[in-house]
């Protein structure tokens, strides 16, 4: 591995951990709550996160050029909520602008199991034979679309493996309470858990991210269950601290409730 890449990813996974704060929903789904604007949003958070995932239009329109934390830049879309198929998905940026943007790595979704399986594969692998050549790592999204019941480990455990045979750096998918830890141990490459649908309470948020990272996960690509939250600094802490200080659930729960007490909730 050159240092190019040794260092975009030691920027990325400080001492081998990371908390990235994912803004690209936009690209699927178009306004969405909490993204309205979208460095509002994020600026409050920024001690907390390690490196920020989104489009080349958020970062162009909205995210101060003087940010230093690494961006990750989402490549990959082309399709809609209200399209045919989630899965039918395109590369929608050349490695002209990646380099142009300067970013730390690039994420691409692949379907698994979609009609669009080798479309989207091909997608990864192409992206891999041109960041390669520059340093730039390629983060594999596993994503499922609709289809939540793909969410077990078997599944999940076989998206990462082809992800990561096919050249990604890093995998990005989602935790499953049984089994976790075989996906991960069936990964060649680092794995970030996702954070899927909002959860229905702080604690749950909390619960899964710490067995997942007891579990082998290197770290979290969470987003809505951050600023969507009322309290989205005091969440971020304590995911920040699940993260990079081995806290436990009960303990990062405990300092979420303390910071929440002494933050103002977001305004609806």
């Amino acid at each position: 591995m050159d240092w190019g890449m040794k260092n975009r990813l030691n920027r990325l996974m400080p001492n081998g951990r990371c908390f990235f704060m994912p803004i690209d929903h936009g690209y699927f789904q178009g306004p969405t709550t909490g993204l309205e604007k979208p460095w509002e949003t994020v600026k409050p958070l920024v001690p907390y996160f390690d490196a920020l995932f989104c489009t080349r239009g958020t970062l162009r329109a909205a995210i101060p050029a003087d940010l230093e934390k690494p961006i990750i830049l989402r490549v990959s879309g082309g399709t809609s909520m209200v399209g045919h198929d989630l899965a039918d998905e395109i590369v929608t940026t050349s490695i002209e602008e990646i380099l142009r943007l300067n970013v730390a790595a690039v994420g691409v979704s692949v379907f698994i199991g979609s009609d669009y399986e080798k479309e989207t594969l091909n997608n990864l692998t192409e992206l891999v034979n041109q960041c390669e050549d520059f340093g730039v790592p390629v983060m594999a999204v596993t994503a499922v679309g609709k289809e939540m019941e793909k969410r077990e480990a078997r599944y999940l455990g076989l998206c990462c493996r082809i992800a990561a045979e096919l050249g990604a750096r890093v995998v990005k998918t989602y935790w499953c309470e049984k089994d976790f830890d075989k996906v991960v141990k069936g990964c060649p490459v680092p794995v970030v858990m996702a954070g899927g649908p909002k959860c229905e309470t702080d604690l749950e948020v909390l619960e899964f991210v710490a067995d997942g990272m007891q579990k082998g996960a290197v770290g979290i690509n969470l987003g809505r269950n951050v600023w969507q939250n009322p309290n989205p600094v005091p969440m971020a802490q304590a995911l920040n601290a699940i993260v990079h200080k081995n806290a436990t659930a009960k303990e990062a729960f405990a300092i979420f409730s303390d910071a929440k007490h002494s933050a103002k909730p977001r305004k609806k």
